[in-house]
């Protein structure tokens, strides 16, 4: 046992067993994770998940805040697609108050989003390369030509809205900002070229001509879709194992249910499967994003007067919503209990990431050890959006 991969130690002997310590700050584990592992041999016979290296009391400081002073707070936990964060607490007010939102505005939320989830699977596919150990193209190569189209989506929401990442962009009753020009419209659908083309003519063919890709993911981490039901996975990773949830499609919020799109599903139920899904919903978010380009309907973009102070929100009392999204990873869920004041009694997230994650130990018992760091890849987790 002295040829382990960089980043685990052997923390202790059980007889015939061996703990293995991985991370919290092992490379491959896409932030601050801590995987406790039992192996016997060359197999992984248990694993325990240490999470919280990134717990911020996100839920109890919102419920220190006013309404509007949230939003910006709660991008900080996925902060690989921060608008899917503040669109569900959004979203929640809204109900909540039963506030009316332009057309227009939904559809600008929606092209904020799709950029979003596109520059985030960016990251998922580009990184899984490297977690491989170079499994595509020499490692580096997917993952540069991923970032080189992320770099493309970010350009785009800084022109939008000044900035790159946390976008402050959603608002209760619409948006803030307006599509800048019709040339950044053009920018967009070129966007949107440049990301299909790299799926389909970089991508696939890259893999299908890899074996070394294909041996570490395919019949690796299987999923059944009910453990994946189980234990509350959504987004790729439950659309991996045949599952077509979305919640764009079960429960349709702003303008997605007047856009034509598919929920893309893989029946392998594997590492394999789930990077598939994430590659393919990138063309099925360019197709959402053209439509959006081209038909979105003319009118405000916020049902609020625009002033410099920040209007005061005060649901009626004794209310409780829960309003979810489709964020990249899967479900992101707000649950608000008002009481008449302009802050949250309590707030509660549901983030995707931290169910995602949960499945974890069922995934890695009896494979190899370089297979977990394949399993854990394949579910994309955010820790910001798993601590919070």
């Amino acid at each position: 046992m002295t040829n382990l991969p960089a980043g685990f130690e052997i923390e202790s002997f059980e007889g015939e067993k061996l703990i293995l310590n991985m991370g919290p700050q092992h490379p491959s584990t896409h932030g601050v994770l801590r995987l406790i592992l039992t192996i016997s041999g060359e197999n992984v016979i248990d694993c325990k998940p240490d999470i919280g290296f990134l717990h911020r009391g996100v839920e109890k400081l919102c419920e220190h805040l006013n309404y509007v002073q949230i939003p910006p707070i709660l991008e900080r936990n996925d902060y690989l697609s921060p608008i899917s964060n503040a669109l569900s607490f959004i979203l929640a007010l809204e109900k909540m108050g039963n506030v009316e939102v332009p057309r227009r505005a939904k559809y600008i939320r929606v092209l904020l989003a799709e950029i979003s989830r596109i520059t985030s699977h960016m990251i998922a596919i580009g990184t899984y390369g490297l977690d491989l150990g170079g499994a595509l193209g020499g490692g580096t190569s997917v993952f540069m030509r991923a970032f080189r189209i992320r770099e493309l989506g970010l350009g785009l929401m800084e022109e939008f809205t000044g900035t790159r990442f946390h976008l402050n962009a959603v608002q209760v009753g619409g948006v803030r900002y307006d599509i800048p020009s019709s040339e950044w419209v053009k920018k967009a659908k070129e966007f949107c070229n440049l990301a299909e083309k790299f799926i389909f003519d970089e991508l696939i063919p890259l893999v299908e001509k890899n074996p070394t890709f294909r041996v570490r993911t395919i019949g690796v981490g299987i999923l059944p879709p009910d453990i994946a039901k189980l234990y509350g996975c959504s987004g790729p990773v439950i659309r991996g194992s045949g599952i077509a949830y979305d919640v764009r499609k079960a429960e349709p919020y702003d303008a997605y249910n007047e856009l034509e799109f598919n929920v893309i599903v893989q029946n392998g139920g594997d590492c394999y499967s789930r990077w598939v899904v994430r590659g393919l919903e990138v063309v099925e978010s360019a197709k959402i994003i053209r439509q959006v380009l081209d038909g979105i309907p003319s009118g405000p973009i916020s049902s609020r007067p625009p002033i410099k102070a920040p209007i005061a929100f005060k649901p009626p009392e004794n209310v409780e919503i829960y309003s979810r999204v489709e964020s990249p990873r899967g479900e992101m869920g707000v649950f608000i209990v008002s009481d008449n004041t302009t802050k949250p009694y309590r707030l509660k997230l549901r983030s995707p990431s931290f169910s995602n994650l949960s499945v974890l130990p069922y995934l890695v018992k009896n494979v190899k050890i370089p297979d977990v760091i394949a399993i854990l890849g394949s579910l994309d987790p955010v820790f910001g959006d798993v601590d919070r």
